[in-house]
Formats: structure tokens, sequence, C-alpha cells
């Protein structure tokens, strides 16, 4: 019968060996962890070891009944909707319609006058056509074409703001023109302004519903604004105080206060006060005093 047990000599060196190399390893394993422990200390906060501290920290003090160490803290509560989307008015506090100061000057429609409702703003704000994928020639035409209409534009712009007895209203048909050369949100406010332009005007108009016969300032205002996409709700002066974000606009900007408004879209005025008739634009030359109004814009407008 044969020993096929290994000598002492060759156990012994084996069982050396292999605390060798399992030394080895496990010096390896903490070079390791020494490294990884560097790198996320010089990544800052961010790196993924780090927050996973943080996070096993924040749990321990949960379940010790504390609260983590580090949180953020609001620093207002005010909400501002992203300019790609419509403005919401929930989370902020209603405010009341108060009689506008200036309504004496709006030429207020009597009860004897009853103009045909508007459409919705939405529906205004279609009255500009998005462009299709034209040719070369195509386009070469239309570019023609619309250097010609520009300055065509122009000329009757020119003739239009020019106030017409009375007051400061525009003549000519109470609208203007839509610039092409302006974002696409602001050619519908444009579009949804002009679809109301010479309504009558009422206290309360418009506030009911988008879709009235009469408008009085906040009214006029919302209108158009929710024509842009920028309201999905009529709001009344007080509460455009707080519409948009703070500061004048590149294109339109929003004055407010408790008890009426107006707005600028691309330099010009848009106001129920200082027109010139019942049925005279509320779009108007020159501009009104700001003084006592808190000034607003939609941002990156």
């Amino acid at each position: 019968m044969t020993d096929a047990s290994p000598p002492p000599a060759a156990a012994a060196w084996r069982v050396g060996a292999s605390r060798k190399a399992l030394a080895a390893a496990l010096l390896a394993a903490l070079i390791a962890g020494a490294v990884a422990l560097a790198l996320a200390l010089r990544a800052g906060p961010h790196h993924p070891l780090a927050a996973a501290r943080r996070a096993a920290s924040q749990t321990a003090s949960k379940r010790a009944g504390g609260e983590p160490a580090s949180r953020h803290v609001p620093t207002h509560t005010a909400s501002v909707a992203p300019a790609s989307g419509p403005a919401v008015a929930a989370g902020r506090a209603k405010v009341p319609e108060v009689r506008d100061p200036e309504e004496s000057s709006s030429y207020p429609a009597p009860a004897s006058v009853h103009h045909a409702a508007a459409a919705a703003p939405s529906k205004a704000g279609e009255a500009i056509v998005a462009a299709g994928a034209p040719s070369d020639a195509e386009v070469r035409a239309e570019l023609q074409q619309m250097q010609a209409a520009e300055r065509s534009a122009r000329q009757l712009q020119r003739q239009r703001l020019a106030a017409v007895p009375g007051g400061r209203s525009i003549g000519g048909g109470g609208t203007i023109p839509i610039p092409p050369n302006v974002p696409e949100v602001v050619q519908r406010v444009i579009a949804g302004a002009n679809a109301i332009a010479d309504f009558p005007y009422v206290f309360g108009g418009g506030h009911a519903s988008f879709v009235d016969n009469a408008y009085d300032c906040s009214g006029s205002v919302s209108y158009a604004l929710a024509a842009g996409g920028l309201l999905n709700a009529p709001e009344t002066s007080g509460e455009l105080e707080s519409w948009g974000a703070s500061g004048p606009g590149r294109y339109i900007t929003v004055l407010a206060n408790a008890g009426h408004t107006y707005m600028y879209v691309d330099g010009i005025m848009y106001n129920t006060a200082g027109r010139s008739g019942v049925y005279a634009s509320r779009w108007q030359v020159s501009a009104a005093d700001s003084a006592g109004f808190v000034v607003r814009h939609w941002p990156g407008l």
C-alpha cells in the first residue's frame, strides 16, 4: 500500500504559500480602498461614495428620531411656471378685482352696447400659421415676398401708429401687424390682443370666462397672454402683480397694481385707459405713467 500524502516539508511550503497569497490579496484590497477614498474626498460631495455616506448618515439620524444634518430650506414660496409651459395660478393667493381707477378714461360701454363674443384665446392665437418645408426656389420666392411684406408692414405701421382724435388709440383697423422676427409666443400674444383690440370696456369683462363680448383692463391683458399660452385662467390686476418674473421683458412687459393693468408688446402699449372711444383700439401710441405699478415679464421674453 502506497502512502499518497505529501511529505511534511511540502505541506509546510503549501501552507506558507497560501498565507502569503492571502496577505498579498488583503494588502491589495486595502490599497484599493485607500485610493477610492482619496478619490471620493477629492471629487467632493457629488461623488457616489460621498452621496452614499450622506444617505447612510441621514438614515441613521432619522432612525434615532432626529433630522438630517443638511437640508435645503426654500427662501421663498412664490411659484413661477417654466417659460415653455402655461402659467399656473395654483399655489398663489387669489386677489379680488377692485374698481379700476382709470375706468372713466377707458370708455366704459353703456348697457345698450351689445358686442359679439370673442373666440377662445387659443383660437385667436392661431392667426399665425407655421410654415412648412418649401423647396429652395420656394424659399427664394417666399423671401422676396416676405421682404416686400415687411416693407409694406413698416409703412402701414407708421400710418397706424398715429393717434386718432380723442385719445391715444392707433388708427386704421385697430390692430397691429404681427412681426415675423419675434418668438412665436409673442406673435400669438399679439394675435390675441388684436382679436379683442376694439371690444368695449366693461368692468369685470373677461373674468367669468375668456370668451366674452367686453373686457376690462385685466381681462384684456389676460386674454392676450392666454393666446400665447402664458395664462390658463383670467387674472385680476392684483394677481398679475405676481405673474411671471420681476422686471421688464425684451418683448412683453406687464405693469399692474391693485386696480389697473396694461402691457407693452414688442414696444407698443396695450391699454384700456386712454382709448379714443367705445370701440377704439387698445393698442396706443406713446406711453403711460408707470408710477405705482409693479413691472413683470415672462422669463425669456
